[in-house]
């Protein structure tokens, strides 16, 4: 693929100013969302400054969960955010670090290519970085990048010195910058104040990036007075002076950023034609979201991370696309494995319980004794990664009889260890160099609930995980009950189980939730509201088997 864009390919910068966690990754999304209704072909990528290679060894109390790409890249939890907006399967491409990018420039140097030249950050960081995002362009009629971090970080300089440079390459028609910034109400003065906003465009400036579009995080709408000073003072169009308050769903953001226009003034900008978007089906998924019209289902996330939500970030959207597919809200409570330790009711509260991945023995206790409880009590319960591995344990104790059953992570001197690594990881020592990562096919057994759900004999799904089902104990588990319904195409790995006679227990080795899409729900995600739905009594007519299958979306444009 070459190194330089096509000149029919257009690119927007997304950078943010004043304070972190305004919602980049949002903005850049909803702008790719308006975009791909417009017909546009859509892609887009994140920098982040920190020098991790990547997010994969980094802890998910500072980092957020890690999105894993069809090519078992780990990335940015932004990447999600695109794949879910703009329903597209991105790649390693689309996450660049300032490790990355000083791991290849090393090894470039190392190799000799820089022939004796002295290696430094203009030309060679920048031009790296470039690269980058040129790689995006074929096949793109739009190249969105966010920049992670804020206006004024010094490890943010060498991105923000790369898009410089870029817009002068390509031209300064083919290329518009989006700053996102923060318009504070200061209570005492009863007044919103434009000054952080004016400093931080300043400080654009002086790098010599004049933004083309101004996005406002506000908790008071803008008056007319108060766009015009942020317009005048900041050298931007009035009109681009875009407000964006908070909303009840991250999926309204792109139908108010049309509303005022955004869309049309960056096609403009960059010089586009294109048709105007039929937001439509978009407005009625949102609908569905904001006012569901069969009621809400109480569902509890039980996992190690649950102090920060963003560690399960793509879990929280995929549920909620779960009740899009079947027009019900979906009322969330995280509850740490650690607290509920002991917890010996039968968690009759919830509609349905989710146990999400994770690593280490930590809480290992809360989430094996939760799978007993919901196991017993009939109450329909989703296992992934982690989840699947801790109902085994639960199951190979307490109904095949196997005492001291774990996982060979949590206790290798176990007598049982019906979770093991393959003979394959056992020699492997760098950190992610036992990992399954990115998409593999899984087999579905005939007449099996998931095949049902699926309504397919083979599925490809995203992995992110070491240990694995132990063969030497299939046969037992299955024999009593604990069926291998899904499989790799040769059989021997397992990556789904369910247990037949109970109202829903399906558990998967892989991350359902990084496929899911608001406007197509997860066919498991489906299912797991569907029969939470039924326990909540609010059944209708197409959960009467309880697979969870639903009237299918009003498809937007560009969906796939």
């Amino acid at each position: 693929m070459s190194d330089k864009p096509t000149r029919e390919t257009r690119f927007i910068f997304v950078t943010g100013g004043v304070v972190s966690s305004l919602g980049k990754g949002i903005a850049a999304a909803s702008i790719g969302r308006l975009l791909v209704e417009r017909g546009l072909s859509v892609t887009i990528q994140k920098f982040d400054p920190y020098i991790n290679v990547d997010p994969g060894t980094m802890s998910p109390f500072q980092h957020g969960e890690v999105y894993v790409t069809d090519d078992g890249a780990e990335t940015d939890l932004d990447l999600g955010h695109y794949e879910r907006f703009i329903d597209e399967s991105l790649s390693q491409s689309n996450n660049v670090t300032t490790g990355r990018i000083y791991q290849n420039i090393i090894t470039k140097e190392r190799r000799g290519d820089y022939l004796g030249a002295t290696v430094q950050v203009v030309p060679h960081v920048t031009d790296e970085i470039k690269s980058y995002i040129s790689r995006l362009a074929d096949g793109h009629d739009v190249v969105i990048t966010e920049v992670g971090g804020t206006v004024g970080d010094i490890e943010s300089l060498p991105f923000l010195e790369a898009l410089r440079q870029f817009r002068q390459d390509v031209g300064r028609g083919k290329c518009a910058f989006v700053h996102l910034t923060l318009v504070p109400y200061i209570a005492a003065a009863g007044e919103l104040k434009t000054k952080p906003t004016q400093h931080s465009v300043r400080e654009l400036m002086q790098i010599g990036i004049q933004p083309d579009v101004l996005i406002c995080r506000t908790e008071w709408p803008l008056a007319e007075d108060v766009r015009r000073k942020i317009a005048r003072f900041c050298n931007v169009d009035m009109r681009n002076v875009i407000e964006s308050r908070d909303l009840d769903s991250i999926y309204e953001v792109p139908l108010r950023y049309h509303e005022q226009g955004l869309d049309g003034a960056i096609v403009e900008l960059l010089g586009l034609k294109t048709d105007s978007p039929d937001l439509s089906a978009w407005q009625s998924m949102v609908d569905r979201v904001k006012n569901p019209s069969r009621g809400t289902v109480r569902i509890a996330v039980v996992g190690k991370y649950t102090s920060l939500v963003d560690s399960y970030k793509s879990i929280e959207e995929a549920l909620i696309h779960g009740g899009i597919a079947h027009d019900t809200g979906v009322d969330i409570d995280w509850l740490s494995s650690e607290a509920i330790e002991g917890r010996t009711d039968a968690m009759d509260e919830y509609d349905g319980v989710l146990i999400p991945g994770g690593f280490g023995g930590r809480g290992i206790a809360g989430m094996v004794g939760t799978v007993r409880l919901l196991r017993e009590n009939g109450v329909p319960f989703f296992g992934i990664c982690l989840g699947l591995q801790c109902a085994v344990i639960e199951f190979a104790r307490n109904v095949c009889g196997l005492e001291g059953a774990d996982s060979a992570e949590f206790e290798p001197a176990s007598p049982h260890r019906v979770i093991s690594l393959l003979d394959s990881q056992l020699q492997v020592t760098d950190k992610g160099g036992t990992m399954r990562l990115g998409a593999y096919p899984c087999r579905l057994a005939p007449d099996s609930r998931v095949r049902t759900i699926y309504g397919s004999e083979e599925v490809s799904e995203r992995h992110r995980h070491r240990y694995e089902l132990n063969n030497e104990y299939r046969d037992r588990l299955e024999e009593a009950g604990l069926r291998s319904s899904g499989t790799s195409p040769d059989g021997g790995l397992v990556e789904i189980v369910e247990l037949s006679g109970h109202p829903f227990f399906v558990a998967t080795q892989f991350h359902p939730e990084l496929k899911s899409r608001p406007t197509r729900p997860h066919p498991l995600f489906a299912a797991f509201i569907g029969a939470a739905m039924d326990r909540r009594g609010g059944r209708g007519a197409e959960q009467e088997t309880g697979t969870g299958v639903a009237p299918p979306l009003p498809q937007p444009a560009g969906s796939q």
